[in-house]
C-alpha cells in the first residue's frame, strides 16, 4: 500500500498528504492544469487500476472522453468559414460554449449532461486564436480575409484527422505575404533605393494587390516616405498616369513631404491643403496627384475631403490616431480610399492598446470590437504580462506590419554613443525637491484614501509634473511664489556647449517652455548663436529655422521644445550631439528625436546626453522605460520578455 501511494503521489508535485488518514489532496484548478487529469487516467490504466466515484464528484464532474475535432475551413468572397464539430463522447459542444470557456479562461467546458469537458493544452494551443477572432454561433465560424495569419497557420501545421480545406486561389495569393513577389520600381528610383527600401516597396505594392492596410514601421530615419513615393509613382504608372493620394502629417512634416517629392518623384504633382487660405473646392483638391495637409485640417474639413475617392491614404506619424474616441481618428476612419497606409516608427509608444485604433483604420474588424481587444490583449498584456496573449496578438498583426530597425538595414550608418549624464542637484534645489515630493505623497495618500485610484489620477499627474519642473529649475514652477534659478542641468549643459562640442553642432530637447527661456538667456549671455522653435512657431518659420541651422557654420546650437520637434525634423551632416533635458515616458518618443539626426545621410558619430537627476523621480522613470521597451518589442518583433510596469505612487518614494 505504502508503495502505491507512492507511486501516486509522484504523478503530482502538488499533492498534499494527510498523515492521519494518508488521503491524497489536489487543488480542483491543479486537476485542470496542463491537461493532468488525462495524464492520471492513462497512467490509472496502464497500473490496470480502476477509478470509482465520478458521479460523486459535485465541483468537478469530468468527462473522461477527449475531444473528437472536426473543423472544415473554406473561403468565400472576403471571408473563411470554418465548420466546427466538437464532441466528447456522446456530448456535442457549440461554438458559443467554447468562446465561452475562452473568454472566462477556462481549460473546461460545461457540457449538457452537466459533467466538464477538458480542453488539453494542446488543443488551447491550436485552435483557441480560432475561436477568439471567428464571429458564428451553433456550428460556423466566419473570420475576416485580414485574419489570413491564422487560416495560414492552421493550414501549415493541420492535423488531417481533425482539420480540412477547400480553398479558392485567392487564398493561394494571400499567402503570398510570406514570399512577397518582386516587382521593379521606375529607373530613376531604382538605382537610388537601398535593399531594404526596394523591399518595402514591393510590401507595400502586395498590400495594394491584395487590398490590405498596413503599417511601415521602420525606425526613426530609414526613409520611410521614400518608400511611400515610390510606391504612389508605381501606382500612377499602372494606372495610365492617374493617381489621387492624401498624405496627413503632422504641420511639421508639411514641408518634408514637399521637399522629398520634389526630390524623388517630381513627376508626382502636389498641393498643400492647409492655412487660412487653403481652398475648399473639391475640383482644386482632384486636380492633383497628392494632397498634403494635417491632422488638425483633416478634423476641420472632413466634410469636404470625404467627397473625393482616393486611392491611397496616407498617415504619418500614425500614433496620432491611437485614441479610437478622440475626433481625429473618427475624422480619418472617415475618408473614403481604395488603400490604407501608415507610417510610424513608434505605433505603440505607452502601451498594447495604442495599436487598436490605427489597425481598426486600416483593416477594420481585425481586432475585434475595443472592447475584446481590451479584455483579450490590452489588459492581459500590459497588467499581467501574459505570454500567451503576446503571442496570439503577434500572430494576428505580423502580416500588416513591417519593421527594420537601423541596426539590422542600415550598417553604414554612423557610430551612436549614448550616455546618461547624472546631475546631482545642490542643496537648494533638493530642499526644494523634497518639500514638494513629501507634500504631495501625503496628498496623493489622502485622495487614494477618499477617493479611490482611479479618480486621483490628476493629482499624481500634477504631483510628477512639478518633481520633473523642479529637477529641470524650480524657477519655472508656475506657482504664486516665484523660486530662484537652482539648476544643475543647465550648469551642465552650458559646460558641455563651451568645452565639448567645439565646431560642431547640438540639439537641445525640453518639454518645458520654461527652461528653454532659461537656456535662451544663457546663451544669449555667453554670445552663442542658436536656432529655436516651439509649438507656437509657424511652419513656413520653422522651415526657416532648420535652413539657418543646416547651412550657418556659426550657428551650434538648436533649442526645440518636445511637441515641436519630436516629429518633423530632419537635421543631418555636422550635427554630433543630441542633450535631453528630461527623459520621456516613452522609449519610442526617445528614439524619435535621437532619429532626428541618426539617419541615413549622416555622416559623423552622434552623440547622445540623457540629464537625469541622480535621486528620485527621474532615475525611476530611467527604469520604466527598459521595462516599456521590453513591451514594444514582445508585440511587434520576435522577442517574449515579460513587461512589468511600475506603480506612480512608487516615484513619488
Amino acid at each position: 500500500e505504502e508503495q502505491f501511494l507512492t507511486k501516486l503521489e509522484a504523478l503530482h508535485s502538488l499533492f498534499v498528504r494527510q498523515q492521519d488518514s494518508n488521503n491524497l489532496i489536489l487543488k480542483g484548478t491543479d486537476v485542470l492544469r496542463n491537461n493532468w487529469f488525462f495524464l492520471f487516467v492513462d497512467a490509472m490504466k496502464e497500473m490496470k487500476v480502476p477509478v470509482y466515484g465520478y458521479e460523486a464528484l459535485k465541483n468537478f464532474r469530468f468527462n473522461t472522453a477527449r475531444p473528437n475535432t472536426h473543423i472544415h475551413v473554406s473561403s468565400g468572397l472576403d471571408w473563411f468559414d470554418a465548420r466546427v464539430e466538437i464532441e466528447f463522447g456522446e456530448q456535442r459542444v457549440g461554438i458559443t460554449d467554447i468562446k465561452k470557456a475562452l473568454a472566462a479562461k477556462q481549460s473546461f467546458v460545461q457540457l449538457s449532461d452537466g459533467t466538464l469537458g477538458i480542453l488539453p493544452e494542446e488543443w488551447l494551443q491550436r485552435y483557441a486564436l480560432l475561436f477568439k477572432v471567428g464571429e458564428g454561433r451553433s456550428d460556423k465560424l466566419r473570420l475576416s480575409r485580414y485574419h489570413m495569419s491564422v487560416i495560414d497557420e492552421l493550414y501549415e501545421n493541420r492535423d488531417e484527422t481533425e482539420i480540412s480545406f477547400a480553398l479558392d486561389e485567392k487564398f493561394e495569393r494571400l499567402r503570398e505575404f510570406k514570399n512577397i513577389p518582386e516587382i521593379e520600381p521606375s529607373a530613376d528610383l531604382k538605382p537610388i533605393l537601398r535593399p531594404y527600401q526596394l523591399s518595402g516597396f514591393q510590401w507595400l505594392s502586395y498590400l495594394n494587390d491584395v487590398g490590405w492596410g498596413g503599417i511601415l514601421a521602420d525606425d526613426m530615419g530609414l526613409g520611410k516616405t521614400v518608400q511611400a513615393l515610390t510606391m504612389m509613382d508605381h501606382y500612377r504608372r499602372q494606372n495610365n498616369g492617374e493617381l489621387k493620394a492624401i498624405v496627413i502629417c503632422p504641420t511639421t512634416l508639411i514641408y518634408n513631404w514637399q521637399n522629398e517629392i520634389r526630390k524623388f518623384t517630381p513627376a508626382l504633382t502636389y498641393h498643400i491643403h492647409h492655412g487660412n487660405a487653403r481652398s475648399r473646392d473639391v475640383a482644386v483638391l482632384e486636380q492633383h496627384n497628392v494632397i498634403i495637409t494635417t491632422y488638425g485640417t483633416l478634423r476641420s474639413d472632413i466634410t469636404l475631403l470625404m467627397k473625393v475617392l482616393f486611392d491611397y491614404i496616407v498617415l504619418d506619424e500614425s500614433q496620432a490616431i491611437k485614441n479610437p474616441s478622440s475626433k481625429v481618428t473618427k475624422a480619418a476612419s472617415l475618408l473614403v480610399g481604395k488603400n490604407r497606409l501608415c507610417m510610424s516608427g513608434t505605433p505603440l509608444q505607452n502601451n498594447t492598446f495604442d495599436i487598436f485604433a490605427q489597425m481598426n483604420f486600416l483593416n477594420p474588424g481585425l481586432l475585434g470590437s475595443m472592447e475584446f481587444f481590451r479584455n483579450e490583449f490590452a489588459t492581459p498584456i500590459d497588467k499581467f504580462g501574459e505570454k500567451d496573449q503576446k503571442e496570439h496578438l503577434r500572430k494576428l498583426l505580423y502580416p500588416f506590419i513591417l519593421r527594420r530597425t537601423k541596426e539590422q538595414v542600415a550598417k553604414d550608418l554612423p557610430e551612436k554613443t549614448e550616455t546618461i549624464l547624472f546631475c546631482e542637484m545642490e542643496k537648494e534645489q533638493r530642499k526644494i525637491y523634497d518639500a514638494y515630493r513629501n507634500s504631495y505623497r501625503d496628498k496623493i495618500l489622502g485622495t487614494i484614501d477618499e477617493q479611490g485610484i482611479d479618480k486621483s489620477q490628476l493629482t499624481i499627474l500634477q504631483g510628477l509634473m512639478k518633481l520633473r519642473q523642479i529637477c529641470d529649475s524650480p524657477a519655472i514652477l508656475n506657482e504664486e511664489e516665484k523660486f530662484p534659478n537652482h539648476s544643475i542641468k543647465l550648469d551642465e549643459i552650458t559646460r558641455e556647449i563651451e568645452e565639448n562640442i567645439g565646431e560642431h553642432k547640438a540639439l537641445i530637447f525640453s518639454q518645458f517652455l520654461g527652461m528653454l527661456d532659461l537656456i535662451r538667456t544663457k546663451l544669449k549671455e555667453n554670445n552663442i548663436p542658436f536656432e529655436y522653435f516651439d509649438g507656437s512657431t509657424s511652419a513656413a518659420d520653422r522651415e526657416k529655422a532648420v535652413q539657418n541651422f543646416q547651412q550657418n557654420d556659426d550657428c551650434r546650437v538648436f533649442l526645440i521644445s518636445l511637441k515641436a520637434g519630436g516629429v518633423g525634423l530632419n537635421l543631418q551632416d555636422t550635427i554630433t550631439a543630441c542633450i535631453e533635458l528630461e527623459l520621456p515616458w516613452s522609449p519610442q518618443v526617445r528614439e524619435q528625436r535621437i532619429g532626428r539626426i541618426h539617419r541615413l545621410g549622416q555622416t559623423a558619430p552622434i552623440d547622445v546626453y540623457d540629464l537625469v537627476s541622480e535621486e528620485g523621480l527621474e532615475g525611476r522613470i530611467a527604469t520604466l522605460l527598459e521595462r516599456k521597451s521590453a513591451l514594444f518589442s514582445a508585440v511587434l518583433d520576435d522577442t517574449r520578455d515579460e513587461v512589468e510596469l511600475s506603480s506612480a505612487e512608487s516615484l513619488f518614494s
